[in-house]
């Protein structure tokens, strides 16, 4: 993502998994306190998707910017992370051995959680955090992008959830977005004529992300 992302590999159930980490210019000049950790899942694998596509690396960055120490990594298959594409389920597995090594850090173990996901990544994340919720676990919020409802089983979200999505978004239409939003009365947020990779609409992602945390 820049010069100060540091690549690595961890443990997963099937394998290594590799995961990029970046820290807020405070903390890793000074070591001031961040706001929290986050952690941000990409794109389908079998579509070229990986923890470099520019709508992940925009969610990091905005989220880097607002303090946060920022986690992505790849899924099986992707990269150095070993093992072969699971269709959403060993995945989860692989995005819970990332949190369990997030919490593990020095002075992570009680800091809020932020999960955004795009595409792809909406639909494993929501399902690890309906889990980790059922286990007590706490978050502070999720960002959606590009919420892949149209696809997949997306679980429900908590209430305060970020759903960002494009209006002219012909991977996953609008309308499949608005169907998984109404029961939950969960707001949607359109980026006019952007589509699914939101293509010269990433500023505008950024801003909105930005201002939903003032």
């Amino acid at each position: 993502m820049n010069v100060h992302t540091k690549k690595y590999l961890i443990d997963g159930s099937v394998g290594k998994i590799e995961v990029a980490l970046d820290l807020p210019d405070e903390a890793r000049e000074n070591g001031a306190a961040p706001r929290g950790i986050a952690l941000v899942a990409h794109p389908h694998p079998l579509f070229g998707g990986t923890m470099d596509n520019k709508v992940a690396q925009t969610l990091a960055r905005t989220l880097v910017q607002l303090n946060y120490i920022t986690y992505r990594s790849n899924f099986r298959g992707v990269g150095q992370t070993q093992g072969e594409h699971d269709a959403g389920i060993g995945e989860r597995d692989d995005l819970r051995a990332v949190l369990d090594h997030m919490r593990a850090q020095p002075g992570q173990g009680d800091l809020p959680l932020v999960l955004a996901g795009f595409s792809f990544g909406t639909f494993v994340l929501s399902h690890v955090a309906a889990k980790l919720r059922d286990e007590g676990g706490q978050i502070e919020r999720m960002v959606f992008v590009g919420t892949a409802a149209s696809r997949w089983e997306v679980a429900p979200v908590p209430e305060n959830t970020l759903v960002i999505h494009g209006e002219t978004d012909d991977t996953v239409p609008i309308q499949s977005v608005y169907d998984w939003a109404r029961p939950q009365e969960l707001p949607v947020v359109v980026i006019p004529g952007a589509e699914h990779f939101l293509h010269r609409k990433l500023h505008v992602l950024k801003r909105i992300i930005v201002d939903a945390w003032r």
